[in-house]
């Protein structure tokens, strides 16, 4: 996609996933590396997108999106599924950037509109998208669609 102060903003592959793995795990999202490369090439090969800022060494950052259609709009909607910076890494602008960027590759795939669900925890992330132009909208409600063992 690009580069910026130093910082290289492209789609992830099969072979970033051990360090995307540290990424997410970091995060609280502990995901064995394999499984995690097979997952981002079924979100390419749907129609998603996951993008990583790398400055030197492991992934900085990460952005995953899939988009889909809905009844009350009349172009696509891009939802992310994952905004990550590093602990290290934050306030840095890589948030903003891989934000940008998904929203331009968004819109090259005929997107419309962004959203993103943000828990009522996540103070930090509820300033962000304010401060990205993001609006509050409905509250999503989740349900497991298989018993649970």
């Amino acid at each position: 996609m690009g580069q910026r102060y130093g910082l290289e903003i492209r789609a992830a592959t099969g072979a970033d996933a051990a360090g995307l793995a540290e990424l997410l795990a970091a995060a609280g999202r502990p995901i064995d590396p394999h499984r995690l490369a097979e997952r981002l090439e079924s979100l390419r090969q749907e129609g998603g997108s996951a993008l990583i800022a790398l400055a030197w060494g492991p992934p900085s950052g990460l952005v995953a999106f899939h988009r889909h259609r809905v009844l009350d709009a009349d172009l696509a909607v891009a939802r992310i599924d994952a905004l990550l910076v590093g602990p290290e890494e934050r306030r840095r602008g890589i948030g903003r950037l891989l934000l940008k960027a998904a929203s331009q590759a968004a819109r090259v795939a005929g997107c419309g509109t962004l959203h993103m669900d943000v828990g009522p925890d996540q103070a930090d992330l509820h300033a962000f998208c304010a401060a990205t132009g993001f609006t509050p909208g409905a509250t999503v409600f989740e349900r497991p669609l298989r018993k649970r063992s």
